[in-house]
């Protein structure tokens, strides 16, 4: 298998579920734009998706994923399938019982995260999120099946997923929203109906996959089957991993929890600026930073049990390369390319020109710590794989204390507002980043291979010069008076991010620096 061929095929299908997913985002900022119904489906919305990066795709994924890769080179197909029926039980018990209790513990949920809320946004939020809750549940047997499917290099279906996810609410907004408002019933619950009916469907794509292979779980539901699964070995490993990883994972969580808080009190439409920016920023963290972490763990981990410590930095050089290599200009085109991208997706409707430009901030401050939030997804998974999940706990608590610092120096000191939230994450994941990679180096975990010097600078001269040209378009070009026609605005910026990426890969070539040399075999 060549890993970049792989890692490709993810990003190309995660770049799907992003443009489905930015499609989703356009048309909910054309009705509902930064209202008060939008910050309150954005909270009911985060809580379900704050416990899915908690517990499924973070704590449980984390400890999974290498236990069951190393299962797999050591044990053989029946020992990991015997894994996985333990594990799927126990995990199916757990999700019935937090479901019910997120239902009855909604008001508090939501008073956590958007204290400031006024009593209409709250109920409305409570509400939701009760509609909502249950979709962890179906994201939680998901990362499972992710994680299979994974380990057996099957990474398109996994990829494809969330594609389910954005078209259902696409599908609810255009068709439910109408009929909503035309029964008296607040339009944005349609929102709220399309996200449980996007979980059932990605939680359903899954079955053919794992029939496929063989490795379906068998979920017993009686009693005595949770007890023999409880006392599964792996079981127990994995339950003792997801300790440390769950704070570790937690505190970007309460990270995201505080500054929700924080967002809720900056005044009615921050919590959805801070919302929309996001979408800008996963555009490279999730094309980059998840295709290669979901490519990188089950190899790192079985490199790591066969002992294999060349092919270990190997791949983690492999991988810090790419990250440069692809997040860099991403970095860049968020810094100066940021109102025209605003403009030309949510400019409509209710997204006035007032939130276009609070989201360009944010989308700004998010860029500057792009190349850290990629890098943290290739760092990480080098610890999973030992599976030590203490020294990237230790090092998350300290990203989240600079976070909380800087969010006081920016907000409360410089005054600006929102977008300090998002430049607060992207610098503090910047630090995360880089003392994971120093402390992967200090043990002697990874070594650098030669050349590093050179490939920098060539990175760096063609996203300088990337980022001058772009410079020159968002100046030169009225990008919200553009925005009155569709379809203008859409070829636009079509041929000036295709520009802008054609210069930036021909400079690289005429610097000497050729994409074959990243081709690389499992």
């Amino acid at each position: 298998m060549n890993l970049f061929k792989a890692a490709f095929s993810v990003s190309a299908l995660t770049l799907l579920s992003r443009i489905t997913g930015l499609v989703r985002e356009q048309i909910g900022a054309a009705l509902f734009g930064t209202s008060a119904m939008m910050d309150a489906f954005q909270i009911a919305f985060r809580i379900p998706n704050l416990l899915r990066r908690l517990f499924a795709e973070g704590a449980f994924a984390q400890a999974f994923v290498p236990l069951l890769a190393a299962t797999r080179a050591r044990d053989g197909d029946a020992a990991t399938r015997d894994l996985v029926d333990a594990v799927a039980t126990v995990l199916a018990w757990a999700l019935v019982a937090t479901c019910a209790l997120g239902i009855v513990a909604a008001p508090l949920l939501v008073w956590l995260l958007a204290s400031g809320f006024d009593a209409a946004t709250e109920a409305a939020s409570v509400r939701m999120t009760r509609w909502m809750f249950p979709y962890i549940g179906c994201m939680s047997m998901v990362a499972l099946a992710s994680g299979v499917l994974n380990t057996w290099r099957r990474f398109a279906v996994p990829a494809f997923t969330p594609v389910l996810l954005n078209l259902s609410v696409i599908v609810a907004a255009l068709g439910l929203v109408p009929l909503f408002r035309s029964r008296g019933i607040e339009p944005i619950h349609a929102l709220a109906v399309g996200v449980m009916v996007g979980g059932v469907l990605q939680l359903a794509i899954q079955v053919p996959a794992l029939l496929r292979i063989g490795m379906l779980p068998h979920c017993g539901v009686s009693i005595a089957r949770l007890g023999a699964a409880w006392h599964h070995p792996g079981v127990r490993r994995i339950l003792a991993k997801m300790g440390p990883a769950l704070v570790g994972v937690s505190v970007a969580q309460v990270s995201l929890m505080i500054n929700s808080q924080i967002a809720s009190h900056l005044g009615t439409g921050a919590v959805s600026t801070l919302v929309y920016a996001d979408r800008l920023m996963e555009l490279p963290t999730a094309l980059l930073g998840v295709a290669l972490g979901v490519v990188l763990t089950p190899q790192l981990s079985a490199a790591q049990a066969r002992g294999d410590a060349g092919a270990y930095s190997g791949l983690l050089d492999w991988g810090l390369r790419l990250v440069l290599l692809l997040a860099l200009p991403c970095a860049v085109a968020l810094a100066v390319f940021a109102q025209p991208m605003v403009a030309v997706l949510f400019h409509r409707g209710a997204f006035d020109a007032q939130a276009v430009a609070m989201t360009t901030l944010a989308v700004m401050g998010y860029g500057a710590g792009v190349i850290g939030l990629v890098g943290v997804k290739v760092a990480a998974p080098a610890y999973y794989a030992q599976q030590d999940m203490a020294t990237p706990m230790r090092v998350a608590i300290a990203a989240l204390v600079l976070t909380q610092l800087l969010n006081a120096v920016l907000i409360l000191g410089a005054g600006m507002g929102v977008a300090a939230l998002a430049l607060s994450i992207g610098l503090a994941a910047n630090a995360n980043a880089g003392l994971l990679l120093w402390g992967l180096r200090k043990r002697g975990h990874y070594a650098p291979a030669a050349g590093w010097g050179g490939f920098a600078l060539k990175v760096v001269l063609a996203s300088a010069l990337m980022g001058a040209l772009m410079a020159v378009m968002a100046d030169r070009v009225d990008w919200l008076a553009l925005g009155r026609t569709e379809g203008l605005r859409a070829l636009a910026m079509a041929l000036a991010l295709a520009l802008s990426a054609l210069v930036y890969f021909v400079t690289l070539r005429l610097l000497g620096l050729r994409l074959r040399s990243f081709m690389r075999k499992a």
